[in-house]
């Protein structure tokens, strides 16, 4: 069974805009890596920072809100995950029998 001619070039043309579509990202982060004196860690920094996912923290007070909502986020985890962990720890197991 033959793929029609149109599906073939539908095809081909998808995979073209893929490929620009990939060299085009490869070149915005090669160039954002050079901006960012090729430290990735900076990069994801400035990043955060532009789009608001961290804010600079100038004070100490500014530092201690941060972290006390972490440790808020961490211990609300921890009384979801600690019953369910309880639960199956002291399920009880069943027995199967084995024929000899």
């Amino acid at each position: 069974m033959s793929v029609p001619k149109s599906s073939k070039l539908v095809s081909a043309a998808l995979l073209g805009l893929a490929a620009m579509l990939i060299l085009w990202v490869s070149a915005t982060f090669v160039g954002a890596l050079n901006q960012a004196n090729w430290q990735i860690s900076e990069l994801a920094r400035q990043y955060m920072l532009a789009t608001g996912m961290m804010k600079p923290l100038h004070t100490l007070v500014d530092y201690y809100t941060h972290i006390k909502g972490v440790e808020y986020l961490i211990c609300v985890a921890f009384f979801v995950a600690f019953p369910i962990f309880f639960k199956y720890v002291n399920e009880e197991k069943k027995r199967v029998p084995v024929k000899r």
